[in-house]
């Protein structure tokens, strides 16, 4: 079954390689969406796939890379068409 989350993601996630880091999570996984830089210091995560892909996703939203510091993960599902790849915006 496809599914798509929103997730807000908080801490050191900005200028650590993050949003990249999370594309190519993503495309391993073969999870569809974007990730993007919020004015606030968060980052917005799309994604959409698989059921048990986007889980596996979003539970690594929580790792990020190594230089990040992730103090939050708010995830929810949404309704929306399943994009073909993992973008950067």
């Amino acid at each position: 079954m496809v599914v798509c989350k929103r997730c807000f993601v908080s801490g050191q996630v900005q200028g650590v390689f993050y949003r990249a880091s999370a594309q190519g999570k993503a495309r391993e996984l073969g999870v569809g969406g974007y990730a993007r830089n919020l004015a606030d210091g968060r980052v917005e995560v799309l994604s959409c796939g698989e059921q048990g892909a986007v889980d596996a996703f979003c539970a690594w939203l929580w790792q990020g890379p190594p230089r990040a510091r992730v103090s939050d993960v708010t995830c929810m599902l949404v309704e929306v068409e399943p994009l073909p790849d993992f973008i950067v915006e």
